[in-house]
């Protein structure tokens, strides 16, 4: 499972081959203790938590950087490396 980006203390995991429990797109995010599995398309949690503070940031970098996303989705859903994305700055 790699972490595709960190920021303001958040990291950012896209793991491989991670459709059969969840078909839609996905993003697991940690802070501190907490995780959350978050949709790509609406951003929203699909599982776990976050703080809201958190979520927001993470909610605004999920728009950002969609397309990005989506293309690293559709790569590790094959097994394939996926590639790093920015942070939020």
């Amino acid at each position: 499972m790699p972490a595709i980006s960190m920021f303001y203390g958040i990291i950012v995991y896209l793991y491989f081959f991670d459709n059969k429990q969840h078909n839609l797109p996905h993003i697991h995010a940690k802070y501190q203790d907490e995780e959350a599995i978050i949709s790509i398309p609406d951003g929203e949690i699909m599982e776990g938590k976050l703080p809201q503070n958190k979520f927001k940031l993470i909610q605004a970098w999920i728009e950002i950087h969609k397309e990005e996303l989506m293309a690293d989705w559709a790569l590790a859903s094959q097994g394939e490396p996926v590639f790093k994305i920015d942070g939020l700055k």
